[in-house]
């Protein structure tokens, strides 16, 4: 598999404070990747850096070969990569329905001046955007759902939505922050077909950080391990698993 992304040398300090200390990894072509380490290590600080959300003191981060750091969030997003939070972020009183359309505009939008004169370009845009969303709800199985407010649907059908807005944006590398997080466990079995499912059907490279290791020991294919901001492992699962300096930082015996 070729190199989809590239992580180099990350550095950023917060008060004087490393939060990424030389973080360095890579991402294949539709490979799962996970990011771990214990609370602190800087796993969301990382990817902070690479949906411009923060901007690196040094290092890189490419994708698809064109380098992304230092650009806007909005621009990294059109380059190939969509993420999840941690804690859920929709748009609450918004319909299903909506939130997908949101997510589908990054890829299908239009300008001011097609929208004020409805002009081709702009329904042409308009129906592509209420296609891509209906087979997201469809995929999903958010369907008989698409009309409810995003805040009054379950937890788990709550994830599954931000999830399918993140696919909306059309990506190649997709984020997720702890999607596993307040899930029990069926949910998390389901989780974990979900997210084989979106490799399969969409192609795509997945980064994943995760504090479930079961999960993240089932569905990865790579893992790359951080602590006190910088990087202390990268190998397969089994690999991680047998490292002494792992099993000491994060771990505590094996899985």
């Amino acid at each position: 598999m070729s190199v989809l992304a590239r992580i180099d040398d990350l550095h950023v300090s917060f008060g004087g404070v490393a939060a990424a200390n030389g973080v360095s990894f890579t991402v294949e072509q539709s490979e799962f990747l996970a990011l771990i380490g214990p609370n602190g290590a800087g796993k969301t600080t990382v990817f902070n850096l690479l949906t411009g959300v923060y901007c690196p003191n040094e290092g890189s981060v490419w994708v698809d070969g064109q380098r992304v750091d230092g650009m806007k969030p909005h621009r990294i997003s059109h380059a190939g990569l969509a993420r999840t939070f941690q804690n859920i972020r929709l748009f609450g009183e918004l319909s299903v329905l909506d939130n997908l359309r949101i997510g589908c505009q990054a890829r299908f939008g239009h300008g001011i001046a097609s929208t004020i004169w409805r002009s081709g370009k702009y329904v042409a845009a308009e129906r592509a955007i209420d296609a891509r969303a209906e087979r997201l709800l469809e995929l999903f199985g958010l369907s008989e759902k698409s009309g409810l407010s995003a805040k009054n649907l379950p937890y788990g059908d709550q994830r599954r939505l931000e999830i399918a807005r993140a696919l909306a944006t059309g990506p190649k590398l997709l984020l997720l922050d702890e999607p596993a997080a307040g899930m029990n466990p069926q949910e998390k079995n389901e989780l974990m077909k979900l997210i084989r499912f979106i490799r399969d059907q969409f192609e795509i490279a997945i980064l994943l950080i995760e504090h479930d290791m079961k999960l993240v020991m089932s569905i990865c294919e790579r893992i790359t391990v951080l602590d006190h901001g910088e990087t202390i492992a990268v190998g397969t699962p089994a690999e991680v698993q047998a490292n002494p300096v792992v099993i000491e930082a994060y771990l505590g015996e094996a899985v």
